[in-house]
């Protein structure tokens, strides 16, 4: 059984815990939290499994350390801190530690990521022999190994589409939902997510692996955005009301261009209410969905709806993207030290599950 921490318990965490738990091979060892209101929670209880586990969380991210645990899953926040979020993935790598992680967008594809991201997780590596695994929450394997893997099915292939179409309302995130991405702002706001270059900085880095695993030169990733106002005014259950004029969908496409054309695309298109920008995708049903397209011969599409935490579809998102990194502990152990990316991983069964709660 191979030891394992989960540092951080929100929306990824919480499936963090869980997928640890389930898993044949893990022993949840530890729960590092940052709000003190957590700490001497039991894991289960955070985790919302509504029985205990006889782990407590703690806010000593040191002490969980120093017990030398053989796996910590890096669940905290990254997107506003991430040289701090780096600081402490480099402590764990450092203590020897198999780190998976999706909280740094840089490292999806750490060859081309800024050195003062890389620096500190190569010098970890090398001092304390630990490994680090990046993969999103967006997520990471609908837009890097499962359209890689449905290549394979393609006799021609033309365009490389990926897609998350989602419903806003169900994504309990206030301050994200609002302020990072815009919905029910003034038509005026400059949402932080859809700043120019932010888009490729986020998801360039799929771009790039896709276009690896092709062997195809990216001569320059391009960005378009499309804003979509609130015909009326909305109420969502858990964040409030939505004003008629603001904003209520957005649609941007990162582009990785291919000899003059966009052959990679990670298209997102959300929502705060169904009803507005109808004519945009659509999930086949409920809340959202992701979706890959292979435009070629013969024209490939695939369409994977997850939900959890009853019928969450954004909370199934983030649990199959947990369940990628998660599953992956077991490999990386094998593999050794280093500082791996989504072709390095394989996406392979694990034996056991079948039939485990």
């Amino acid at each position: 059984m191979i030891a394992t921490v989960v540092w951080g318990t929100g929306n990824v965490g919480r499936a963090a815990i869980r997928a640890v738990e389930a898993h044949p091979g893990l022993k949840l060892a530890g729960v590092v939290v940052n709000n003190p209101d957590k700490v001497g929670k039991d894991a289960g209880i955070l985790a919302g499994l509504h029985h205990e586990l006889g782990v407590t969380a703690t806010g000593d991210a040191d002490a969980v350390l120093a017990a030398s645990p053989r796996a910590v899953v890096y669940a905290a926040s990254g997107e506003v801190r991430p040289l701090e979020a780096i600081a402490d993935i480099a402590k764990a790598v450092k203590a020897g530690a198999v780190v998976v992680s999706p909280s740094v967008y840089a490292l999806y594809d750490h060859r081309n990521a800024p050195k003062e991201f890389t620096d500190p997780i190569h010098e970890a590596i090398a001092q304390g022999g630990g490994s680090l695994f990046v993969s999103g929450v967006d997520p990471g394997w609908g837009n890097d190994i499962l359209p890689v893997l449905m290549t394979g099915l393609a006799s021609t292939i033309d365009v490389v589409r990926c897609q998350e179409i989602f419903d806003y309302s169900t994504y309990e995130q206030p301050d994200s939902v609002r302020y990072l991405v815009g919905m029910g702002q003034p038509m005026d706001y400059q949402p932080p997510m859809l700043a120019p270059m932010v888009p490729s900085m986020v998801w360039g880095g799929q771009i790039r692996l896709i276009a690896k695993a092709l062997n195809a030169e990216i001569q320059e990733i391009k960005e378009t955005v499309d804003r979509r106002p609130l015909e009326k005014t909305v109420t969502t259950r858990t964040m409030g009301e939505f004003e008629a004029g603001t904003q209520g969908a957005i649609r941007f496409e990162v582009q990785g261009i291919v000899e003059g054309e966009p052959r990679i695309v990670i298209e997102h298109v959300t929502r705060i209410h169904p009803g507005c920008a109808p004519d945009w995708p659509q999930p086949p049903s409920g809340a959202g969905a992701h979706r890959v397209i292979i435009e070629g011969r013969p024209r490939i599409e695939i369409t994977v709806e997850a939900t959890d935490e009853g019928e969450n579809r954004s909370a199934g998102g983030n649990a199959t993207a947990v369940g990628r990194l998660v599953n992956a502990i077991g490999w990386l152990a094998e593999a050794g030290p280093g500082f791996y990316d989504a072709l390095d991983v394989p996406l392979r069964p694990v034996t056991g599950k079948l039939g485990r709660k």
